[in-house]
């Protein structure tokens, strides 16, 4: 399993279109997920490797926690960790969020919890600024799904878009809607091996807002392998707002 960090990207969306409200279902469990151990790689699209990837994932119950970290070349961090029920819908209980060094524009840390309903954010938006620390409420809806993205993919019916939502920290949280929408498939070499994966499109539904912006947000992509047994196979997108296009995989 691998996450589609598409909050990231959204902080001055999320500026310009201000908090929605919730309106989307939460997501089935179809297939549960078990004890998990894998090593991805982000690559520039012309291949070059720049982080090396550890992701675990340990179930207790119906509650399982997850944990992706990659560590750059440069130095730079980037640390998600979660925990999630999948008790009949995937639920999201906790959120964590680290990211830091010359990799990225800004250094956030920020963490969200069900239980308590409060969030805490530090912040800093560059090397020689003050860090800010933000802290409050929190209402986290059902159908809120940071970390989550490609494995409800895993779990949607075949050729159904569905609309979740996700908390972005810009840097205080916002909800964004994010329409899922899987489009074609196509053919993937994994480990010299072919295989047919379908494309899902992530983009944030800004409506009229989408006009402010200065420049397109590009889709978030990721290819999942399908079957008795849903497979994550690539991600493709930015990591933060104007972002290069990074690749994520399992080669």
């Amino acid at each position: 399993m691998l996450r589609v960090m598409a909050g990231a990207i959204l902080a001055l969306a999320c500026t310009l279109a201000g908090p929605w409200p919730a309106a989307a279902e939460p997501i089935a469990v179809r297939y549960t997920e078990g004890i998990g151990r894998g090593f991805p790689v982000l690559r520039s699209v012309a291949g070059e490797k720049l982080a090396q990837g550890e992701m675990t994932q340990v179930p207790r119950g119906d509650i399982v926690e997850s944990r992706l970290v990659f560590r750059f070349k440069d130095g730079s961090i980037y640390d998600e960790r979660l925990t999630f029920s999948q008790k009949d819908v995937f639920t999201l209980m906790s959120y964590h969020i680290v990211q830091r060094g010359p990799s990225f524009p800004e250094s956030i840390d920020a963490r969200v919890d069900r239980h308590t309903g409060r969030y805490e954010v530090r912040y800093k938006g560059d090397e020689d600024s003050p860090e800010e620390t933000l802290k409050g409420s929190f209402d986290m809806p059902g159908d809120v799904y940071n970390g989550l993205l490609s494995m409800l993919m895993k779990n949607m019916p075949a050729a159904t878009p569905a609309t979740v939502q996700i908390i972005a920290f810009t840097p205080k949280p916002r909800l964004v809607k994010m329409l899922i929408k899987p489009t074609t498939e196509d053919p993937l070499n994994v480990n010299d091996a072919a295989v047919i994966a379908t494309r899902f499109l992530v983009r944030p539904q800004l409506g009229l807002f989408a006009s402010l912006l200065v420049a397109d947000i590009p889709d978030v992509k990721c290819w999942i392998a399908g079957g008795d047994a849903p497979a994550f196979l690539r991600f493709e997108g930015p990591l933060y707002f104007m972002g290069p296009i990074w690749r994520i995989d399992w080669s």
